[in-house]
């Protein structure tokens, strides 16, 4: 009995084929595992095997010509039977079976062409399914055990001597045809491991969810902008190596520094410690500040209160001991809840410079990066400096430029000059 080709689906996106050229011809005979033409998809020009052996009767797409995804091919049979009527009822017009078989994405133009010169739609439901040979660029598959190879292909490769698991199948899901095996033996395609795609799904934590949806409504709601500013840390260096040696063992951190001169700056820019609530804004005349910290499932803010009435070992220790509870999972809802502004540091990991998302319902967040060894300018001369950059991310519909940009300047300030935010008291 006869065997219907139909044009294969070659790739996800493939809606139509070309044929660039017929290696068989109307009457010549054909083997399982033979190349019977060059298909031109919409991502390269591939082989194209037949699954069947007898005899080439009828060719469908001349070369040069397309025709879409399941249409009629060639036909491929006894040596001089009569395929008339399997013709006639696979080229049948169909309109409505034709306009079913139209992939939705489309587009009209294409469909006009499809119309006008390509031939008709694939056989009916009747009709017995067409094997759809296999020539896709993936690399060799194996299936149950099994090397996917053609009849051919491993018939040339036990008479090579050759290790078919050794080669490279450029066929459908790795599918191993003579061209591969031809390839091999000159020497043209290196020998190549079977391999398989592998991947780990997790469920979605709450906290996850959480930290998701909070992001996307912050980042999609208020119009972030950007202000960055170059801070000489030179003297808070100096500041923390002595402040260390007289408080030892409760060292403070480079962190701690920024928490108490942001703090402080905010005293004086109180439109930044702000808060955006829809139809009104809130000015808090305290300050709560979010210290941001990385745990295994995400990232919580702990809230370090009244942070501008606190000292630098205050600080560090609160900081300490909510890093710790966050790790342990012990931070309870009041632990993280009232920020009126939020730091992120990324220093410790070596980043110098990034853009942070605001955290709700603050109107600004500061990203801190890393402290760089690099040449400054003082007193018009070039000398050794130790540079980190910080980063205000604002919320437009509270913050303007002009206010971000006064807020920073004086945290700068801070920073460089850190006697005007110690004292006694503040150690």
């Amino acid at each position: 009995m006869a065997e219907v080709i139909n044009m294969p689906h070659l790739s996800d996106t493939m809606t139509e084929g070309v044929v660039s050229k017929w290696h068989k011809q109307v009457g010549d005979p054909v083997k399982s595992g033979e190349i019977l033409a060059d298909i031109e998809t919409d991502k390269a020009t591939m082989e194209f095997e037949s699954y069947y052996d007898g005899v080439l009767l009828h060719i469908a797409v001349p070369e040069g010509k397309a025709a879409p995804v399941d249409a009629l091919l060639a036909v491929i049979g006894k040596k001089g039977e009569d395929i008339g009527a399997l013709l006639k009822q696979t080229e049948a017009p169909k309109a409505e079976a034709k306009k079913e078989a139209e992939p939705v994405k489309a587009a009209a133009t294409a469909v006009a062409a499809v119309k006008q010169e390509l031939p008709p739609p694939a056989a009916p439901a009747s009709a017995k399914p067409a094997a759809q040979p296999a020539v896709s660029a993936a690399p060799a598959a194996q299936a149950n055990g099994r090397v996917k190879a053609s009849p051919l292909a491993r018939r040339l490769a036990e008479e090579g001597g050759i290790d078919i698991r050794m080669v490279r199948g450029s066929g459908d899901e790795g599918r191993i045809v003579k061209h591969d095996i031809e390839r091999f033996m000159a020497g043209g395609m290196a020998a190549a491991p079977v391999r398989e795609e592998r991947y780990t799904e997790v469920a979605v934590s709450q906290m996850r969810k959480t930290i998701a949806r909070r992001l996307a409504e912050s980042k999609f709601s208020a119009p972030h902008f950007y202000l960055t500013m170059a801070v000489d840390m030179s003297a808070c260096m100096g500041v923390r190596e002595a402040v260390n040696k007289a408080i030892a063992p409760n060292k403070i951190s480079f962190n701690d520094l920024v928490v108490k001169a942001a703090s402080m700056a905010l005293r004086q820019h109180p439109k930044v410690n702000s808060s955006w609530l829809g139809d009104r804004i809130r000015y808090n005349e305290h300050v709560h500040i979010g210290v941001a910290v990385a745990v295994e499932e995400g990232l919580l803010v702990p809230v370090v209160r009244f942070a501008d009435t606190k000292t630098l070992r205050q600080i560090g220790a609160e900081v300490r001991e909510y890093a710790k509870r966050a790790k342990d999972k012990k931070l309870q809802p009041q632990d993280w809840e009232g920020n009126t502004f939020t730091i992120s540091n990324l220093g410790m990991f070596g980043i110098e410079e990034f853009t942070a998302i605001i955290n709700p319902p603050d109107a600004c967040i500061l990203a801190v990066g890393a402290i760089v060894d690099t040449p400054v300018v003082k007193n018009g001369a070039v000398v050794p400096g130790h540079v980190m950059k910080l980063t205000l991310s604002c919320d437009h519909r509270v913050v303007d430029g002009a206010t971000g940009s006064a807020f920073l300047q004086t945290l700068k300030d801070m920073l460089e000059n850190p006697v005007m935010m110690l004292g006694a008291a503040s150690i």
